[in-house]
């Protein structure tokens, strides 16, 4: 396994030497740079580096000899193992070549000179475009800003229209949930008072025709009985009683008993208290107060 995988390498590499040895005329271009400056470069220096250019001509001709005699040697049906001998020594030369550092071309300095003219220029041209390109970008976002920076102050005008708009609408609506609770509330105690006015008429209608007063009752019966009349004490009705003992503990709460005196008619005491619609007191059994119902 392990010799066939060599084969396989030397094989490979040979390919690539032939492939490199018959493309000999394409690398040769690229040896030398050309000099397209207008650097002035004397005699002396021109023929310095046409003689380092021979001599490396020279050095690339004995590489492709080596080649050449190495596809001879694999057309004449050498052994293998003088083929891989080859190898070996072509791939510890390449080696050494890959280790060892570039030199330059030539050590002359008018040479030098010419040369890195020429590549500064190269440099600075693409220097110039790649300016040219950054400009050309910086110019579109420039732009890209200021149209984003319009779009931002737009957009910042309508927030602010749209903010004092809903502040004033959320204005009107509570002005008018205020106004409208107000005539709903004065709709309703308007309400409560006409149906408080009607409880009151129909209460004092009713104890007016089933709680008349006595005097009354009395003028009647001896009307009929053709009995002489005789002057009582001014009474007052149920109702007026009632209306009392109301405005007692509604209107003082803290003291809300009333006298009972000659104007109170006491069998309407004795059932207001016997119903629990009054109370005495507890110390002075001639003062009465009405239950509180509203608590």
């Amino acid at each position: 396994m392990i010799s066939y995988t060599n084969t396989m390498d030397a094989d490979e590499l040979l390919q690539q030497t032939k492939a490199l040895a018959k493309h000999m005329s394409v690398y040769q271009p690229s040896l030398a740079p050309d000099i397209t400056s207008n650097a002035v470069v004397s005699e002396s220096a021109i023929e310095e580096l046409l003689s380092e250019c021979e001599e490396k001509w020279k050095e690339l001709e004995e590489l492709q000899n080596k080649l050449t005699l190495i596809e001879t040697l694999e057309d004449t049906g050498s052994e293998f193992s003088q083929l891989m001998t080859r190898v070996k020594a072509l791939t510890s030369e390449l080696n050494q070549w890959q280790k060892k550092e570039p030199e330059l071309l030539s050590k002359n300095h008018d040479v030098l000179v010419a040369v890195g003219k020429e590549e500064l220029q190269r440099v600075n041209k693409e220097l110039e475009m790649v300016l040219s390109c950054c400009q050309a970008k910086n110019d579109k976002l420039n732009q890209d800003l200021k149209s984003e920076q319009k779009w931002l102050e737009e957009q910042e005008e309508l927030l602010k229209a749209v903010t004092d708009k809903a502040a004033e609408l959320q204005n009107e609506v509570m002005e008018f949930s205020e106004s409208r609770a107000m005539r709903e509330l004065k709709v309703k105690i308007n309400q409560v008072k006409t149906y408080q006015e009607k409880l009151l008429e129909d209460l004092g209608e009713f104890i007016e025709e089933h709680f008349p007063l006595p005097q009354q009752q009395g003028n009647a019966s001896k009307k009929k009985k053709n009995v002489p009349q005789e002057p009582t004490a001014d009474l007052i009705s149920l109702q007026e009683i009632l209306e009392l003992l109301m405005n007692k503990i509604l209107q003082t709460p803290h003291e809300p008993y009333a006298t009972i005196d000659n104007t109170f008619w006491p069998p309407y005491v004795e059932m207001l208290l016997r119903y629990g619609v009054a109370l005495r007191h507890p110390e002075d059994p001639n003062r009465i107060r009405m239950e509180a119902f509203h608590q």
